[in-house]
């Protein structure tokens, strides 16, 4: 939000604090000043905030305000004109100009002079880029066309104020003559990053108060009449609320007989200043009175209305739109609407988006004549949620989505219709049609002093809580223990009662000058938080393994979990920020793949894991599960691009064995008991011939594998191979035992033997590993896989695996003892696996 410090000086007195202390209490008091621009003016000592865009530095005996006398035709150039200015006890000067927006013949006209020195931008080529810059240029005379100049008139680019210098900057009629511009014109400009939390302080009022609570001052909030006529707008409109829920409050006032052009220059600066681009004096009003009470306002067409109701009274209508409903918005795009878009209609149609967007046919044009106002409170979810469905973000959506008191809605009405008349010439129908249908509650919240203490640790003085909470418009009454306090209606964020008026003091006190408080008592000895340890164990194992870890959204949407396979149900959120955050995942994998396929176009090779809650609805209960998960995701290149890679040689990439090999790794690490992987084809997102599930102490603890074909194409990695796991984190880390036995280096040597067994095509390399340690027993200290084989000796339908068998002790083995060992290991192989020993049928 922009704050020219002018117009903020309207509501508090600003005239004995430096600039450098209202931003750095802005800042401790939750209002961060991310920059200052400064217009005309030199910045002030001490100021820490950034300074934004600066400009020239308008001095006060050379930029000043001047009065146009005469304006002559320039003797050698058409496009030229001599103008003579007072500027005030000095003789007139006469400059020459090439503005197009005076004219030769006319006087009267209030500029800005630069006088000889004055500094101001000029645009230049840069002929290193062949680009325009602005650079500041010292103004020295010079001859235009025979005439000697040494002064000028200045436009907004010349001064830095905006991009516009099509034409000279044209002062409003009344405007001093010979004072300096920067005393005129100047202002100081903040930048303030508002918060969701502080969005009261979105309008000058709002920022007002926040400033005087931190201040010791008194904000002065004005009670706006428009004159009106005779005349009663009842009967001139009509308006209906259908859903109240969506929309608390709706006025409509009428200004009759305006004449719509240019807004005054003082308008229009503090508009300009403001970060708006001025339009003119009706919608100029509007966004004036929206910037100075945080309340949107929109101006509609009111003859444009009459004649769509087919010459009766028109009837406005807050309600959503109906499905497949179209409406032409002011950026001439066509929208199609759903029963989700909450919009005003007539009889005839929807004439605009509510609280985001108008629409073209009823817009305020050179031609209206007669305005009807629209002032109203709507849903701050329904508002958000069009915003977002339609990329339409404005100030006015901002402010009503984060909500907008329907209290604030009448004196801002009466404020933009009064606007209007004074700079528009028009006439306010007397009255107002307002339709309150849900009117909020005043809320009471008891503060006690003994919370107050409990929270801050500190105990604050009556008389500075009353101060602060009266600054910020509380009402407070007295009690014995501590105060009967009033929210005022503004407050939409006082929502968990005392505690949050004891932030309000903490704030304003500012958080710093709290005194430092020791504990009450000491601290207990610190336990140790094994889960946390062991996520932290394997957050090491993964990335000791090459993997990078990736923290994703918790929020997804359903139809992107669908991709996967996965059928739900989900936790939908009743306001979500957007269509693509309307659910809670229920795997982490959802959002892992859109990451690893935003990463593949700028990367040959992808390892990512992530660690996280899922959630799952308990049926019965209003709170989902959130069991924690590991996503585990390998794609691409298995190495790095080497120079001795050979040439013309496809570059390996990630297979299933990889990923098993992390799981394995992973495994090791943690010591898990009795782990066992066995193959999976009811996993719906992984390749039902290249999945497995991983296996601990008999129970199964998640799944991995190559994605499958189509469901990598829905997340848009089509023709990649792409790895994935999801495990069950809990149920591995209660595996994880306690304690373990190791066992050191035997002195004696280890004793090696192969065997090669034919199995039916259809048995796993687990199962035959299982047989083979369960018959070797203790002696048996490792069992490798070496080779498969699959040829002419080999029958239909079978295939040999052979294994790399290490038997060792803490003594030197026998080789009777070895022979026996190896024997007992083929045996069980013959009866169990009903498999054949190669070399031994």
């Amino acid at each position: 939000m922009k704050v020219p410090l002018k117009w903020l000086a309207d509501h508090v007195d600003l005239a004995d604090i430096p600039l450098a202390d209202l931003v750095d209490r802005l800042t401790l008091g939750g209002l961060e000043v991310s920059g200052v621009r400064l217009y005309g003016r030199p910045a002030p000592p001490g100021l820490k905030a950034k300074q934004i865009d600066p400009g020239p530095v308008w001095d006060a005996d050379k930029v000043v305000t001047a009065h146009v006398q005469k304006i002559d035709k320039h003797p050698n150039a058409d496009k030229l004109k001599l103008v003579t200015l007072d500027y005030g006890p000095a003789e007139p000067k006469t400059v020459v100009t090439g503005a197009p927006n005076i004219a030769v013949g006319t006087s009267g006209q209030k500029v800005i002079l630069g006088l000889r020195g004055s500094r101001y931008f000029f645009e230049e080529e840069d002929k290193a880029t062949k680009q325009t810059r602005k650079v500041i240029k010292t103004l020295e005379p010079r001859a235009l066309r025979g005439i000697d100049n040494d002064a000028m008139c200045m436009s907004n680019f010349e001064l830095g104020i905006s991009d516009e210098h099509e034409g000279i900057i044209l002062l409003e009629p009344d405007a001093p003559v010979g004072v300096p511009a920067a005393d005129f014109l100047g202002d100081a400009v903040l930048e303030i990053d508002v918060l969701p939390n502080m969005a009261r302080a979105l309008s000058m009022i709002g920022l007002a108060r926040e400033v005087a609570a931190l201040f010791g001052k008194t904000a002065r909030v004005p009670s706006p009449e428009a004159q009106t006529t005779g005349e009663s707008v009842a009967g001139k409109v009509g308006v209906e609320i259908a859903d109240p829920a969506l929309s608390a409050r709706y006025s409509a006032m009428l200004i009759r007989d305006v004449t719509v052009g240019p807004a005054p220059g003082w308008l229009q600066r503090r508009l300009t200043y403001a970060g708006m681009r001025p339009i003119n004096n009706i919608v100029d009003a509007t966004n004036y009175v929206m910037l100075e009470w945080g309340q949107p306002l929109h101006a509609f067409d009111y003859d444009v209305l009459v004649r769509r109701a087919g010459g009766q009274t028109p009837t406005i209508t807050v309600r959503p739109a109906k499905d497949g409903e179209v409406l032409k918005t002011l950026d001439g795009q066509d929208r199609t609407l759903t029963p989700e878009t909450l919009v005003i209609a007539d009889t005839a149609g929807a004439i605009a988006l509510a609280g985001v967007m108008g629409g073209l046919e009823t817009e305020v044009t050179a031609s209206t004549k007669n305005v009807l106002l629209e002032s109203a409170s709507f849903d701050p979810v329904s508002i958000r949620r069009t915003a977002h469905r339609f990329n339409l973000f404005s100030e006015a959506s901002t402010r009503f989505s984060r909500g907008v008191h329907p209290e604030v809605v009448l004196p801002a009405a009466k404020h933009a219709a009064k606007l209007m008349a004074e700079t528009a010439g028009g006439t306010v129908l007397a009255g107002v049609v307002d339709n309150y249908a849900s009117p909020v509650p005043t809320q009471v919240v008891m503060l006690k002093r003994s919370e107050i203490r409990r929270l801050l640790g500190i105990a604050l003085p009556d008389a500075e809580v009353e101060r602060v909470l009266t600054a910020l418009q509380f009402s407070l009454l007295k009690t014995d223990d501590g105060w009967k306090v009033t929210v005022p209606l503004t407050r939409l964020d006082i929502q968990a009662g005392a505690a949050d008026l004891v932030e309000e003091l903490a704030r304003v006190e500012g958080y710093d000058r709290l005194p430092a408080t020791l504990l009450s008592g000491e601290l207990p000895p610190q336990r140790n938080n094994r889960p946390l340890v062991l996520e932290d164990t394997v957050r090491d194992v993964l990335a000791n393994a090459g993997l990078q870890e990736c923290v994703c959204y918790s929020l997804t949407a359903k139809d992107r979990e669908t991709k996967l396979g996965l059928a739900g149900p989900w936790v939908e959120l009743v306001n979500p920020i957007s269509p693509e955050r309307s659910a809670m995942r229920t795997s982490l994998l959802t959002n892992l793949l859109e990451v690893v396929a935003e990463n593949l176009k700028h990367a040959d090779a992808v390892k990512l894991f992530e660690i996280g809650a899922v959630y799952l609805p308990k049926p019965g209960d209003r709170l989902p599960a959130e069991p924690r998960r590991l996503g585990l995701v390998l794609s691409g290149r298995r190495s790095a691009e080497a120079w001795d890679d050979p040439q013309g040689t496809p570059r390996p990439q990630f297979d299933f064995y990889d990923l098993k090999g992390v799981v394995e790794r992973l495994a090791a690490a943690l010591h898990l008991p009795a782990v066992t992987f066995r193959t999976t084809r009811d996993v719906a997102f992984l390749h039902p011939g290249r999945a497995a599930e991983l296996v601990v102490n008999g129970r199964a603890v998640g799944s991995f594998g190559e994605l499958h074909p189509k469901v990598a194409a829905a997340v848009g990695l089509a023709e990649r191979t792409v790895l994935a796991g999801d495990l069950d984190l809990e149920a591995i880390l209660a595996a994880v035992p306690e304690r373990f036995a190791y066992t050191p280096i035997s002195e004696a040597p280890p004793a090696l033997r192969d065997v090669a067994v034919v199995v039916d095509e259809g048995t796993s390399n687990e199962a035959v590993v299982a047989e083979i340690r369960a018959a070797g027993a203790n002696l048996l200290a490792n069992v490798r896989l070496f080779d498969v084989y699959r040829g002419d000796s080999i029958p239909a339908g079978k295939k040999s695996l052979a294994y790399a068998l290490t038997y060792h002790a803490d003594r030197t083995l026998k080789d009777t003892e070895i022979d026996q060992a190896h024997k007992k290991v083929e045996d069980r192989l013959k009866h169990v696996l009903n498999a054949a020993i190669r070399g031994k049928e």
